[in-house]
Order: structure tokens, then C-alpha cells, then sequence
């Protein structure tokens, strides 16, 4: 499964000329592309998919998503899946 995750931004830098961002999904940092929403500021919430911020959220949306996902038991699942690719 590869869901959008709605995620709040508590820091904003660049690498390499790329704006990157860590990202709060419900307590699970993630280091997130945030090229596709340059204007988003730290406090903010965006919805992340395969590790690209692709728009910005209001607060009250994302935790109503934020819920949903934990009440069907797939946010740690979509969250860690990269983690658990085997090499």
C-alpha cells in the first residue's frame, strides 16, 4: 500500500540545493522533499507521499486523517514499510 500521510513540519534546510524538512507523522520523524510546497512553513502540515511533500494541510484535516490511519492500524505500516525493504 502507498498512502498520502498528512505530517506536520518541525524543521526546514537544504541539501544540496534541495529544500528538505523533517516531518512529525503522529511521532515517527521523517526526512521529507519539500520542492513541491516551497512556501510551507515550520508548524504546518503537508501530505507526504513516497517521501515528497506534494501540498499543504490544515491542522484540523490532518489530525482527522492522522486518526482514521490509526484506527485502521496503517500508519506505523506505511510509515515503516522503506525501512523493512530487504537487501
Amino acid at each position: 500500500m502507498c498512502l498520502g500521510i498528512p505530517g506536520k513540519v518541525v524543521a526546514i534546510y537544504e541539501d544540496n540545493g534541495i529544500p528538505m524538512g523533517k516531518v512529525d507523522f503522529d511521532g515517527i520523524l521523517k526526512e521529507v522533499c519539500l520542492a513541491y510546497v516551497p512556501d510551507i512553513q515550520e508548524g504546518e502540515y503537508t501530505i507526504v507521499h513516497v517521501g515528497f511533500a506534494i501540498t499543504k494541510l490544515d491542522e484540523k484535516s490532518a489530525q482527522e486523517t492522522l486518526a482514521l490511519f490509526r484506527e485502521l492500524n496503517v500508519l506505523e505500516e506505511e510509515l515503516t514499510a522503506d525501512e523493512e525493504v530487504a537487501t
